[in-house]
């Protein structure tokens, strides 16, 4: 099974979910919405250059994500640190 990096910003209420390989750092050169009104909160998903999707970025993500992978995320506030 492939490993997926995710992050989590409690502050915030955020979470990203990477598409990449781990190590790698990809600029997203295309961003695009999803219906906040469908979704009851705003998620981005991300694409490259060469439109291959490398991430998803989940704003509300306590209501939208496993509580699992949200205390397995890394954590990018100073509460998970």
């Amino acid at each position: 099974m492939a490993e997926v990096r995710v992050t989590y910003d409690k502050s915030v209420n955020a979470a990203y979910v990477y598409f990449t390989e781990p190590q790698a750092r990809v600029n997203s050169a295309h961003m695009y919405p999803c219906d906040p009104v469908d979704v009851d909160g705003m998620i981005n998903l991300d694409f490259d250059e060469q439109g291959r999707l490398i991430g998803i970025e989940v704003l509300a993500a306590s209501s939208k994500l496993p509580d699992y992978l949200l205390k397995s995320a890394e954590r990018l506030d100073t509460e998970g640190t």
